[in-house]
């Protein structure tokens, strides 16, 4: 019976599209969510990650549907163009850049920003979207500009930006080992986060969606215990009670 239930319930599932194959530079958009710090999101990097600038990938350019994927570890200088959501777009007078390491998965969508297929890009007419951690201690309160007295508020929430992909060097936490790295307590079966991935198979995350092979061991002993989410502890309970 449990095995026509799983298969029911996959015959049921959004049509699988193929990750996307993007330029190392390129045009994307930027919103931003709200993390705890300290938390460990889907590729397992460390919680003092979040001590530094962090964010979250659409999930067809991050290369998989749950857990870790190839862009884990990924390092990137976003800097803003114009706002996407004012009317007219709104174009900063100063130039706003900041080096991400990606930690997080922003998942598939049907019309939101993390909604980019190879085929079909976001409202924008973007194929990646960069979810940033924000507002963080690690960004300052007044990194995104804005026109109160022209728009009435200063979040315009979706920005046009470039991206670039760097050497992880560039990003802020690259000194702290304790920022770099998975988790102690996930092993590679369930986390990676290369400090610097080059796109080698011994540094770059495979995709854990389309289970092909275990990840590189990226687990550091310099890491502190993170913001575990409520969510992956209910997984686990509900594993070992199975086990």
């Amino acid at each position: 019976m449990l095995y026509f239930i799983v298969f029911a319930v996959l015959g049921c599932v959004a049509p699988v599209f193929a990750w996307i194959n993007y330029t190392a530079d390129g045009t994307a958009t930027m919103t931003h969510y709200t993390i705890p710090e300290g938390y460990v999101a889907s590729c397992g990097c460390t919680g003092d990650s979040t001590l530094y600038p962090t964010a979250a990938l659409s999930q067809m350019a991050y290369g998989s549907s749950a857990a870790y994927g190839p862009g884990c570890g990924k390092c990137f200088n976003l800097t803003l163009l114009n706002s996407y959501t004012g009317t007219p777009p709104f174009f900063p007078t100063v130039t706003k850049s900041i080096v991400v390491k990606i930690t997080d998965l922003c998942p598939l969508s049907t019309a939101g920003w993390c909604s980019g297929t190879e085929k079909k890009p976001n409202p924008s007419g973007q194929y990646l979207n960069f979810d940033l951690a924000y507002p963080s201690n690690a960004i300052p309160d007044d990194f995104f500009p804005s026109n109160a007295t022209l728009y009435g508020y200063t979040d315009f929430g979706v920005w046009n930006i470039t991206y670039q992909t760097v050497d992880c060097s560039s990003w802020a936490g690259w000194k702290d080992a304790s920022a770099l790295g998975s988790v102690a307590y996930l092993d590679s079966s369930s986390a990676c986060c290369p400090g610097n991935p080059t796109g080698a198979i011994n540094d770059t995350c495979p995709s854990y969606s389309d289970h092909n092979g275990l990840a590189p061991d990226t687990t550091t002993d310099a890491a502190v215990v993170g913001y575990i989410p409520n969510v992956f502890l209910y997984v686990l309970g509900a594993l070992s009670m199975l086990l």
